[in-house]
């Protein structure tokens, strides 16, 4: 829970705050751009909400925030309305689950909703508002990880739920031994007739990404948009394992099409698919200058 007496500086006066615990993840700054932005190294309230939707949104990032560093000093009738937001819808049948974990650094976690079965893509924090909003969409049927750095509440989420879990073997470590599924080497696993996962080594040996109706990409931490140089990046300065594998399996994601790319950490980018791929090659030529 937020501490005001811990309250940053930087923060304009009002009822909204962010303290000295954030963790810089950025979760809070795309949630609710007009509320919070960085500031030293760290989040900051620059604008206090006034209208009911600004409330909404700017509560939204406190429940979205994975340290619970975001706190209110009056308590706001709006939260409850907040609580239940959760998932909160994308584009189609694809939401944004919420409730990011510290364990994973503050991952952003992708509910898939088809009548062949749910997907849950990483895992966010195990909460009981989200967890009842899930069981009123149908549940989970497969809890997809991208990597073994976004696994947080698996367990719970696999015991609750009953889903299948599915992670690359290479990303397989002590708390994901007994993940149901285990995928191995390179090639595209076909995992229904509208979902493919692509195993894409780099960000770590494990890492694999999600493609869902040639339109939505779950990118985990391959890949994603960056607001501060407009521009879709890599992380080289988090990559685990091997950039120059990074730099192949950003290769090869240019033999499919998608529209949508949803990352754990980054900003998500939307765009027809001529453009994105033309993105994607500069994104390719960039990683090779870098």
């Amino acid at each position: 829970m937020a501490s005001i007496n811990k309250k940053r500086k930087e923060n304009i006066e009002g009822n909204f705050f962010v303290d000295e615990t954030c963790i810089n993840c950025d979760t809070c700054r795309w949630v609710s751009p007009k509320v919070f932005k960085e500031e030293g190294g760290q989040s900051s309230v620059y604008f206090q909400p006034q209208t009911d939707e600004e409330k909404i949104s700017a509560l939204q990032a406190l429940l979205a925030c994975p340290t619970s560093s975001i706190g209110t000093k009056d308590k706001l009738p709006e939260m409850k309305e907040a609580l239940h937001s959760f998932p909160l819808l994308v584009e189609d049948n694809v939401f944004h689950c919420g409730f990011h974990s510290e364990q994973s650094f503050g991952a952003a976690s992708y509910f898939i909703q088809r009548e062949e079965g749910n997907v849950l893509i990483d895992s966010p924090k195990f909460v009981k508002p989200l967890v009842k909003q899930l069981e009123k969409l149908g549940g989970i049927r497969y809890l997809y990880l991208t990597h073994k750095d976004d696994v947080a509440d698996h367990q719970l989420f696999h015991e609750h739920f009953g889903c299948e879990r599915i992670l690359h073997k290479d990303d397989v470590g002590q708390d994901t031994r007994m993940i149901e599924t285990q995928l191995e080497g390179l090639e595209p696993y076909k995992l229904s007739e509208d979902i493919i996962i692509i195993p894409v080594p780099g960000h770590t040996k494990g890492s694999s990404i999600l493609l869902y109706k040639d339109k939505f990409l779950f990118t985990g931490d391959h890949l994603a948009y960056s607001d501060s140089r407009q521009q879709l990046v890599a992380f080289k300065g988090a990559c685990w394992y091997s950039w120059a594998e990074q730099e192949k399996s950003m290769e090869n994601l240019e033999n499919y099409a998608f529209e949508w790319i949803l990352p754990g950490h980054g900003r998500r980018y939307h765009a027809n698919k001529i453009q994105m791929k033309k993105d994607l090659q500069h994104c390719i030529q960039w990683m090779k200058n870098t």
